[in-house]
């Protein structure tokens, strides 16, 4: 099967991971409108076009990171929008694990070692660097599907963001804050914080890059496929 369109769309999927170190670079403005004027072509439910992007870039960037990681340090309890996963269990737990333990080998943290577990756990309210931090949010009436609606809308941030050659990780960690995110960010009451969407330039030296997650086999996942 040959097809250019559907090559490039698999090479992005394939080329793309997630980030946890940045370089300082901003994206030029051009690129940045390139990136989510694409994205706003994500599918929606109805075309309700749920999503709502709270851009924050550069010094605003580091501060928010800045503010928000000494909200958390200081041992302020979580507020969350959305109910969380009551539990992993199964496959689910093993995939969850198989992923958090191949980072710490990657950064050279031992299993045993909880205080470098948690430092590296802080790094997401950092965000591992990135200058631009998309922070994205649904309406709370629209419920579960505003939800579902925004996960495709960061799958296509993501996706493009490969594309056009830049770097990113979506975090949920931040919807454990949601109280301060909404204060922070001035961001309605009625709006879910779903997660964030970091955005940059990879640093390829970067150890905690060094890494990649695996994926199930269709035959795990896809039922009636020929």
């Amino acid at each position: 099967m040959t097809n250019s369109d559907y090559d490039a769309v698999d090479r992005a999927l394939a080329g793309r991971y997630s980030c946890r170190g940045f370089r300082s670079d901003q994206v030029p403005a051009e690129t940045l409108r390139a990136l989510f004027a694409s994205a706003q072509r994500t599918a929606s439910w109805c075309n309700s076009q749920a999503w709502q992007v709270t851009l924050v870039s550069g010094e605003a960037a580091a501060d928010f990171g800045d503010k928000l990681t000494a909200w958390v340090t200081a041992g302020n309890p979580q507020v969350m929008d959305i109910d969380p996963p009551s539990r992993y269990e199964g496959v689910y737990q093993e995939r969850r694990r198989g992923a958090g333990f191949a980072l710490y080998n990657a950064v050279g943290i031992e299993r045993s070692d909880m205080e470098g577990r948690t430092r590296q756990m802080v790094e997401n309210f950092r965000f591992f660097g990135a200058p631009h931090v998309a922070v994205i949010s649904a309406p709370k009436a629209l419920g579960a599907y505003g939800a579902v609606d925004c996960g495709a809308y960061v799958s296509s941030l993501l996706t493009i963001a490969q594309s056009l050659g830049l770097a990113t990780i979506a975090q949920a960690a931040i919807a454990m804050h949601s109280d301060f995110v909404h204060d922070y960010l001035d961001i309605p009451d009625d709006r879910n914080i779903v997660c964030v969407v970091s955005i940059g330039y990879a640093d390829e030296a970067h150890a905690a890059n060094g890494f990649r997650t695996d994926r199930a086999d269709l035959a795990d996942v896809v039922v009636g496929l020929p």
